[in-house]
């Protein structure tokens, strides 16, 4: 299982990559596995912003529909297009070609809050 040292997570798997003002959120390659193939994602709060935890949208796999929830606050800028006509990129690499959302940070000091690698690990090793 890969989870990359260079980001944080959150207890419902979303992983966020931040870049000056700017992040990156996707789901994990734990969640992506227990999802299963995933055929559609539905997300319509571009250009909303949304409080830490709040769901940005939904992802849809064969077996089961789960929530998107956002990890920090901040207002959402961009949805990954390519997903549309590929949305297995998210199972292929769920940590770069697979990103679901690009979001402007509203409160930095929110990240603090997520989990280390080490401590998703630990966490999804139980």
């Amino acid at each position: 299982m890969n989870i990359p040292s260079n980001l944080k997570y959150t207890k419902d798997h979303e992983w966020i990559r931040v870049e000056g003002a700017f992040a990156f959120i996707g789901i994990t390659d734990f969640a992506q596995g227990e999802l299963g193939d995933i055929v559609y994602l539905e997300i319509e709060t571009v250009g909303e912003n949304l409080a830490k935890e709040e769901i940005f949208g939904t992802i849809e796999a064969v077996k089961t529909v789960s929530d998107l929830f956002m990890p920090v606050s901040g207002e959402i800028v961009e949805m990954n297009d390519a997903l549309a006509d590929e949305a297995e990129l998210v199972n292929k690499d769920p940590y770069n070609a697979g990103w679901l959302v690009k979001i402007k940070v509203a409160d930095a000091s929110e990240l603090d809050s997520l989990l280390t690698a080490d401590q998703y690990k630990a966490m999804v090793a139980e």
